[in-house]
């Protein structure tokens, strides 16, 4: 877990598509509303079969934290990358996250899914808090999360 640590921490603000990127989708996250620390997040896209394909986005800025954002780093670790989206400060109860992105355009309608799981710091930990398709039809359509995450948006531009 260190060198995924270290590596995300090299690689911030490094992006490695995987192949050309041709539409552009707005990512809109509203959190619950809670007391405490800020929430971190990471905001990603899937695979057909589930597996890992890019991060848009993690919030927080104590990469000891990103640990406990298990699917994620789970999926980064076991596919070798660097981190390849931004990061940026963590996200408070009652707040939003807007996140603009730039994706191939067969991603689209073709079995992809954004993900966001959410961890606070001396709280609970959700992988999956809330799940969007990339799809034509979903765009715009907000999906509930089950943990720190009231809404998931995503929208196609």
């Amino acid at each position: 877990m260190n060198k995924l640590i270290a590596t995300l921490l090299l690689g911030t603000a490094v992006v490695t598509p995987a192949v050309a990127f041709g539409k552009d989708i707005a990512v809109n996250v509203d959190m619950v509303k809670f007391g405490g620390h800020p929430a971190y997040l990471a905001v990603y896209v899937t695979n057909p079969d589930g597996s890992y394909n890019s991060t848009l986005w993690v919030s927080g800025t104590k990469a000891k934290y990103f640990r406990d954002l298990r699917e994620w780093a789970r999926g980064a670790s076991a596919a070798g990358v660097t981190l390849d989206g931004i990061t940026g400060a963590s996200v408070g109860g009652g707040k939003s996250l807007t996140v603009n992105a730039s994706i191939a355009d067969a991603l689209i309608d073709a079995g992809y899914v954004v993900h966001v799981d959410s961890a606070v710091e001396d709280g609970g930990e959700y992988s999956s808090d809330a799940v969007a398709p990339l799809t034509t039809a979903a765009s715009g359509k907000p999906v509930d999360g089950s943990g720190y995450v009231h809404s998931l948006t995503v929208s196609l531009r």
